[in-house]
């Protein structure tokens, strides 16, 4: 019994799970925000077209 809780302890396979689950999530984080952000930049601009475009035809 001894020998299967020592091994138990030397086995650090789900800390490495763990250390990638948390590189996966930070991963996410950073490509959400900057979806978010190229997003808003995006939506200024098709903004600023179709004002323009608005402007530009006659009434």
């Amino acid at each position: 019994m001894t020998k299967i809780f020592a091994r138990f302890l030397k086995d650090e396979s789900g800390a490495t799970a763990i250390e990638y689950g948390l590189i996966a999530a930070l991963i996410s984080v950073a490509i959400i925000t900057g979806a978010t952000a190229v997003g808003s930049k995006l939506d200024l601009l098709f903004t600023s077209i179709k004002n323009k475009l608005v402007a530009a035809t006659p009434a």
